[in-house]
């Protein structure tokens, strides 16, 4: 549907922008169903699947009211109005105690929708869950996600934990927050990119752009690692970030994607990203190694998301409320 926008509020709706302009009732609306709370839990995603117009199937990442992390498929009544009673829970990640690092994206390649858990909040993942392999917590997971007989989803049989220890849905561990993330749409299909934007703890935020075949079972670091100084006890067999930004003054870094904006000259092939406490969008020359961030002039407070239109149009999402559109 080219002319329409979808737009996550964190407390659970999700808006519709046919043209530019709002419309006046949600797509969907499942605030009793979300615990927002004013800081990280909410509603955080939405994805279609590439066969969304024929199955009518999409799906939805919160926090639950009991703190637990949701991925839900619905369906959809109309173009612009899903059903609201066609919930299926899809996984439940139980995520104890703390009210933060609870990731948040999804997507999709192909038929498998990836997302990326938090390591479940807390200082310096007491728990261990990053870097434990029976824990979907702190993790790049990739599943099905569409009903199989009795089972809510399936499991790639090439990720990398089927058939060892360690849980069948993991894709990469040793994340502490990946809140934002993407693949790199102009690579090629044979050789995807992501770029994923992980919050750091106290001195460094790290983006970790990567094949994603080198991402396929890899340890991102944390929390032995945070940015390239060891935290815990550092070690080797880890992957390396590409950038990293002091912390403070930033406190949260917001990874972007890479532009494919055709009227961006200036931008095009780069990936753009920002932090939410200093708000200069920054941009990169994605490659395999580590990159170095130049300021690309604009500056938007409290940016929460990117997004792109089917076009490659340049969005940027504000806590204020607004919805940027990038323009030469």
């Amino acid at each position: 549907f080219p002319n329409l926008m979808f737009v996550v509020e964190q407390p659970g709706r999700i808006m519709v922008l046919r043209r530019g302009r709002k419309l006046a009732r949600p797509f969907l609306d499942i605030r009793s169903r979300v615990d927002f709370d004013g800081s990280e839990r909410g509603l955080l995603s939405v994805a279609f699947p590439p066969d969304y117009r024929k199955t009518k199937r999409f799906y939805v990442y919160f926090v639950d009211n009991a703190g637990n992390i949701r991925v839900v498929e619905f369906r959809r009544k109309s173009a612009v109005r899903a059903r609201q009673n066609s919930a299926r829970l899809v996984i439940r990640i139980a995520h104890p105690v703390n009210a933060n690092h609870n990731g948040g994206r999804l997507g999709f390649l192909g038929n498998n929708l990836f997302f990326g858990t938090g390591d479940g909040g807390g200082s310096g993942d007491q728990p261990g869950n990053a870097q434990n392999l029976n824990s979907l917590l702190g993790k790049l997971i990739r599943i099905d996600p569409r009903k199989s007989g009795r089972r809510a989803y399936t499991v790639p049989a090439s990720n990398p934990f089927v058939g060892r220890p360690g849980r069948d849905e993991i894709f990469a561990y040793g994340l502490r927050n990946p809140f934002r993330w993407s693949f790199d749409r102009t690579s090629s299909k044979q050789k995807v990119r992501i770029a994923i934007g992980d919050v750091g703890q106290d001195e460094w935020e790290e983006i970790n752009y990567l094949n994603l075949s080198r991402a396929r079972g890899g340890n991102f670091g944390w929390n032995r690692w945070e940015g390239f100084t060891p935290f815990d006890g550092g070690g080797a067999g880890t992957i390396k970030p590409s950038l990293v930004l002091p912390h403070p003054p930033n406190c949260s870094v917001i990874g972007g994607l890479v532009v494919r904006d055709r009227s961006l000259p200036a931008l095009r092939g780069r990936y753009v990203f920002t932090d939410f406490c200093n708000g200069r969008i920054l941009s990169f020359k994605p490659h395999l190694g580590r990159a170095a961030g130049r300021p690309t002039g604009l500056n938007i407070d409290n940016v929460t998301s990117f997004g792109e239109s089917l076009k490659g149009t340049l969005f940027i999402t504000s806590l204020d409320g607004s919805v940027y559109r990038i323009r030469q």
